[in-house]
């Protein structure tokens, strides 16, 4: 008879390390609604953003529930997906370490170059509610597995 006490724990490590493989990871800092902020992005850059209820992240911390919003969009022409989590829900953050931020910008399937990257940042940092735009290399990311969808 099997012993009931045995527990199983999955080991999200090497999931959590596969999937950053081949992305690039933007933080910024723009105090608007999430999909304010995504309009701008979609009539600024030329891009389709669109809110994916399949990929909403939720959290439990302290016996409730928080919803982090996922908005993505991906390229015609290129394997390149982009997604655009809101990092703040009712006071709780997706990546605590980055409280700061109000928004991820995670691009993943394709190679993007650094001088790609750099044009988007200088992009990014022409909508008007944009106050900062970074990149966050996975190192600096603590709990790169709430990023996970």
């Amino acid at each position: 008879m099997a012993d009931r006490n045995n527990k199983f724990i999955l080991d999200t490590k090497e999931l959590t390390e596969s999937f950053f493989d081949d992305t690039r990871l933007l933080g910024i800092m723009a105090p608007v609604k999430d999909y304010q902020f995504c309009w701008h992005l979609n009539n600024t850059i030329g891009l389709n953003f669109r809110n994916n209820n399949d990929l909403e992240i939720q959290l439990t911390k302290k016996k409730r529930n928080y919803f982090f919003a996922v908005y993505e969009y991906c390229e015609p022409t290129r394997f390149l997906s982009h997604y655009v989590y809101n990092n703040q829900f009712d006071g709780e953050y997706l990546l605590p370490e980055f409280k700061h931020l109000d928004f991820l910008w995670l691009m993943k399937g394709d190679e993007v170059s650094d001088e790609s990257l750099q044009e988007t940042i200088q992009t990014i940092k022409a909508i008007n509610s944009v106050q900062l735009v970074l990149e966050l290399t996975n190192e600096k990311i603590r709990n790169k597995e709430h990023l996970v969808f």
